[in-house]
């Protein structure tokens, strides 16, 4: 039998759609009923299904009055604040492109992605690192656009594109993501097939408005289903979480691992009288902070696998519960096989995890990149570069990634990027670059390089946050008489990482 799962698959997307217009479709019927609440101690900022529906139209009359057609580029460099998902689906409802992009990132790295984008118009928190072109537009006149009379839904074909991801790859170059509109019609696949959600639940999402993890599983998918979304106010750190899920009574909750991992570091009870479950993604779930979570608040966490290029597609759920020590299974309507240099391989084989190009949530490719996007198939099959087992029933055991990308509090990162990066400092003559553990079920990014003397640490920490996003900054700096290389000349990140960790 060969490793290659066998769910039904659901019905296909409407030939006429769009996704604002799928995501808000609840929105006359419930009117309001709360759709969102940003919450912190002292209260909250709600937001009614109408209320919201209305704020994104008008947004999309707005943003056509600056003269913008559909199909045109939209960048967005805006803070964490209900104006980011406001402004991303007043996008999408008039069939623009909004390219969401993570505040953290500084100045040079955003001009690099406009000089590809070319966006015609920028969303912009004046707060936000942004290149200074023509083309602004500030949250403030976001704002002013709310109140404008709705835009009609842009309806098309929802193949077309629809909106557009930044990730890095493992050529070092952050690469760009084509999504088509269709993309959203897939996540109804996590519903059940994840998260166990229904139209009367309470979704608590820890992170903040602008990472896609929170705009898709916080935001759009609770809104999608008629559930109500609750986001801590900006700012909120992880240790008064356990005070705000006991206060506002979510039924789910989800975060990354690190920020379960902060709330049981001061928490050893968490009160949340209403919690059905917890759900984690974005980087491996850790076997003794599920625990830890389980004995904290008495319930589960179900975890999910995905990527930039098709979001979370296999997973465990209230339903479907995943054996210890695996992912869980390919969602119910998904196509998921593991790979081998002849196709799939037998069950209990190892393989490359990989989906079916019929996918909806499939990307598109790479922006202006169509040799990398073939690359990345084989047959009919996209890859995505991890290793696992999947077992008779279905169930996939995760073995790591077959490159050497790095996990940083849920953002995927590569090395080449950060190398590429910190070459540049005086005095650096080489630089390899890999996430390490530092204690148990603690890793970070370290840097180790080879120099005629050691190099002041706080200066290369210094650089470091002058030219690439917190989350890309190495937390180590390590001075070697050389660094590992292979036969063929390559560097051996895995050594690298072997020998600090053995001698730590």
């Amino acid at each position: 039998m060969y490793s290659i799962s066998r769910s039904e698959g659901y019905a296909p997307c409407p030939g006429s759609f769009n996704m604002a217009a799928h995501v808000l479709q609840h929105a006359t019927r419930l009117g309001d009923k709360t759709a969102l609440s940003v919450v912190d101690p002292c209260g909250t900022e709600d937001w009614s299904f109408a209320r919201l529906e209305a704020a994104v139209r008008g947004t999309g009359s707005g943003l056509l009055e600056l003269g913008l057609v559909p199909g045109d580029v939209v960048l967005m460099r805006l803070g964490n604040t209900v104006d980011f998902p406001l402004a991303y689906l007043g996008a999408l409802a008039v069939g623009l492109v909004p390219v969401p992009t993570a505040a953290a990132l500084t100045l040079p790295e955003v001009t690099r992605i406009a000089d590809v984008l070319n966006p015609k118009v920028i969303l912009r928190d004046p707060g936000i690192d942004c290149p200074t072109r023509a083309g602004i537009c500030t949250v403030d006149d976001l704002r002013e656009m709310r109140g404008l009379p709705p835009a009609q839904w842009h309806m098309g074909d929802p193949d077309r594109l629809g909106y557009i991801i930044y990730t890095s790859g493992t050529s070092g170059t952050p690469q760009a993501v084509m999504h088509a509109h269709r993309a959203i019609w897939a996540r109804q696949m996590m519903f059940d097939g994840w998260y166990g959600l229904r139209e009367d639940d309470r979704m608590m999402h820890a992170g903040a408005f602008n990472w896609t993890y929170t705009l898709g599983t916080g935001l759009m998918d609770p809104w999608t289903r008629g559930a109500t979304a609750l986001i801590p106010a900006a700012g909120s750190p992880a240790d008064v979480l356990p005070e705000l899920m006991t206060r506002y009574r979510p039924s789910i909750f989800a975060a990354a691992p690190g920020v379960y991992r902060q709330m049981l570091k001061r928490n050893t009870r968490v009160d949340a009288p209403d919690l059905r479950h917890g759900l984690s993604a974005g980087e491996k779930l850790p076997a003794s902070v599920s625990k830890a979570w389980r004995e904290a608040s008495g319930t589960e966490i179900y975890e999910a696998y995905g990527m930039s290029e098709c979001s979370t597609f296999i997973s465990a759920s209230p339903d479907h519960p995943a054996r210890e020590g695996t992912l869980g299974r390919p969602q119910d309507g998904r196509r998921v096989a593991l790979i081998g240099p002849d196709g799939p391989v037998a069950v209990g084989t190892e393989g490359t995890i990989a989906i079916h190009k019929s996918d909806p949530g499939l990307m598109l490719g790479y922006l202006g990149q169509a040799e990398l996007t073939k690359s990345k198939y084989q047959g009919e099959w996209f890859l995505t570069g991890d290793q696992g087992i999947m077992d008779d029933d279905g169930q996939i055991t995760y073995l790591g990634r077959n490159d050497d990308m790095m996990n940083a509090g849920g953002f995927r990162v590569s090395p080449i990027e950060v190398e590429q990066t910190l070459a540049k400092f005086p005095g650096i003559v080489a630089v390899g670059v890999c996430e390490v553990n530092v204690r148990a079920d603690v890793t970070v990014i370290a840097a180790f390089y080879t120099a005629d003397v050691a190099l002041d640490a706080s200066a290369l920490s210094l650089y470091a946050e002058r030219n690439m996003a917190r989350y890309k900054q190495p937390r180590v700096y390590i001075h070697l008489p050389e660094l590992p290389m292979g036969a063929n000349g390559k560097l051996l990140r895995r050594t690298l990482r072997a020998n600090y960790e053995a001698h730590k």
